[in-house]
């Protein structure tokens, strides 16, 4: 299927590892020119020679001024795709009390967005043909006890992701969320696996995945290649009719009645 995206050209914030790093190789794969992000050299320059293309741009976009820094060396790509995959999960809890990682999480994961989006989005408007694409979780749908603030700021990025859907109407620009699930990165193996070995649980990762996705429909926990994958077709031409929507992407875990 040729997805129609030659000559296109996307920005991914945080690619230089990653979910982000999967999907600029599918992007660069479909042929648009890809702008590589990483948060400090020279991370985006690493990940564009390991990715064998795109184009490698550094800013700290936790910050406004980093935000601005990447919105003008953006700018002179004329970027038609704006993909805000950028965001970090810091530990807090309810017990914390301390209102620094709620300012941090909404700073990193919403306000990040919001500017780059802002600042990029005037000159996508004069193309009458773009996109935005913002990566959230399904924790903001169903969030657990740990970690509040993260799972309350990318609550925020799904309604924020809504509004500019209604800003947007009749532009040509459409704008979603894909919320996955857990993702199967080498970091969560590896998490998953040294809790095996100090609980004497059986540490071959076949009967850990087996373990944490009991209750998962397909019986495993996402890839990064099919979130990569469902992003890069919500970037096609194709996927004009998809706007305003939240997309999860986890096996199944939401949504489904037995």
């Amino acid at each position: 299927m040729d997805l129609q995206l030659t000559g296109k050209t996307a920005l991914v914030t945080g690619s230089y590892r990653g979910t982000g790093f999967i999907i600029c190789k599918t992007l660069i794969d479909e042929g648009a020119n890809t702008l590589v992000h990483g948060m400090k050299e020279p991370q985006a320059e690493e990940a564009v020679e390991e990715l064998g293309g795109g184009i490698p741009i550094n800013a700290d976009i936790t910050t406004l001024d980093g935000c601005q820094t990447l919105i003008e060396s953006a700018s002179q790509y004329f970027v038609d795709i704006i993909i805000n995959n950028y965001g970090t999960a810091d530990l807090n809890s309810w017990k914390d009390g301390d209102s620094d990682a709620w300012f941090s999480a909404f700073e990193k994961n919403v306000l990040s967005a919001q500017r780059i989006t802002h600042g990029l989005l005037p000159e996508i408007l004069k193309k009458k043909w773009g996109r935005v694409i913002n990566l959230g979780t399904t924790g903001s749908t169903k969030p657990n006890r740990k970690n509040p603030a993260y799972y309350s700021a990318k609550g925020a990025l799904s309604t924020m992701t809504v509004s500019l859907a209604a800003e947007l109407a009749n532009s040509g620009i459409t704008t979603n969320i894909v919320s996955p699930g857990l993702i199967l990165t080498p970091e969560v193996k590896t998490a998953f696996v040294n809790q095996a070995i100090q609980k004497n649980e059986d540490p071959s990762w076949e009967a850990i995945e087996a373990r944490i996705a009991k209750d998962i429909p397909i019986g495993r926990i996402t890839r990064r290649e099919e979130v990569a994958s469902l992003v890069t077709f919500l970037c096609s031409p194709m996927a004009d009719a998809i706007h305003g929507q939240n997309i999860k992407i986890d096996g199944g875990a939401l949504g489904i009645v037995s």
